[in-house]
C-alpha cells in the first residue's frame, strides 16, 4: 500500500497532479484545499505528498489521493467513514480548511457543511451525526501553509528529512521540524546549515523545558523516545 510519495512534479491539473517517482508517473487526486496550496509550486521541482490509497470491490482501480500534511489525511480517513461519502466525494468535499470543517462538525453546523462541494442537507446531517465528538482535535489545529518554493530549498529540505529519519525521527515530526526551521529565516545555503537550524530550535525548546537535548554532543538533534508520550 502506498502511504507517501516524493517525486518531481511533472504535470498539474485543477484537481490532480502527476509525480515522476523514479521514472514512474503517479497520478494523484487532490482535494481543493491541497490543490490551492500547490498552485505556485513549480513544475519540475520535488514534491512530497501524504497518500490515501483507495481501492474497493466496487472501484477496483486503485486511486491515490494526496495531502500536504498527515493531519489532513487522518481527517479525510474519518470523513470517509460517513455512510455515502466515498473517497471521491470526500476529496471533493474538502473545499475548506480541515480545522474549519472539523469545528463545524463539532458545533453541529450543518448549514456550513452544506457549503462544501457536493454536500447537501441530508449528507451534512449524516456527517454531524457520525463524527460529532470525534474530530475535535482537528478543530484545534492550525492549518499550515506550504513552505515557499525557493531555489534549492526543496532538495535541502528532502535531504534534511532523510538525515532526521536516519536518526530515528518519525517522518511527520521531522517534517514539522524542517518546516519550522525554514520559516525561521532566509533559505539555508546547505543541508548542514538547515540541520543546524533544526538543532537550535530543538535545543532551545528543550532548554526552556529544563531538559538537556540528547545527542547534542554530535551537533545534531536526537529523536524523542518512541515510548515518550
Amino acid at each position: 500500500m502506498i502511504t507517501w510519495l516524493r517525486g518531481i512534479l511533472l504535470r498539474r491539473e485543477p484537481d490532480r497532479v502527476v509525480l515522476d517517482v523514479g521514472g514512474v508517473g503517479y497520478e494523484v487526486l487532490l482535494p481543493a484545499i491541497v490543490s490551492r496550496l500547490l498552485e505556485e509550486h513549480p513544475i519540475g521541482q520535488p514534491l512530497a505528498l501524504e497518500i490515501y490509497y483507495a481501492v474497493s470491490e466496487r472501484n477496483p482501480r486503485p486511486q491515490l489521493i494526496g495531502f500536504l500534511h498527515e493531519h489532513e489525511r487522518r481527517f479525510f480517513e474519518e470523513l470517509i467513514k460517513v455512510s455515502g461519502l466515498g473517497p471521491n466525494s470526500a476529496a471533493r468535499a474538502l473545499s475548506h480548511p480541515v480545522s474549519r470543517v472539523a469545528a463545524a462538525i463539532e458545533a453541529g453546523d450543518a448549514a456550513f457543511l452544506q457549503r462544501l462541494d457536493g454536500v447537501g442537507g441530508r449528507t451534512a446531517e449524516k456527517i454531524v451525526a457520525s463524527l460529532r465528538g470525534k474530530v475535535g482535535v482537528f478543530a484545534l489545529l492550525q492549518d499550515e501553509q506550504p513552505v515557499p518554493a525557493a531555489a534549492g530549498v526543496p532538495d535541502l529540505a528532502a535531504e534534511a528529512l532523510a538525515v532526521l529519519s536516519q536518526l530515528g525521527y518519525r517522518r511527520a515530526e521531522a517534517q514539522r521540524m524542517v518546516e519550522e526551521a525554514l520559516r525561521a529565516g532566509p533559505a539555508p545555503a546547505s543541508t548542514e546549515e538547515l540541520i543546524q537550524r533544526v538543532y537550535r530550535f530543538t535545543a532551545s525548546a528543550a532548554a526552556g523545558s529544563g531538559f538537556r537535548v540528547p545527542g547534542s554532543e554530535s551537533g545534531v538533534p536526537s529523536p524523542e523516545s518512541e515510548d515518550a508520550p
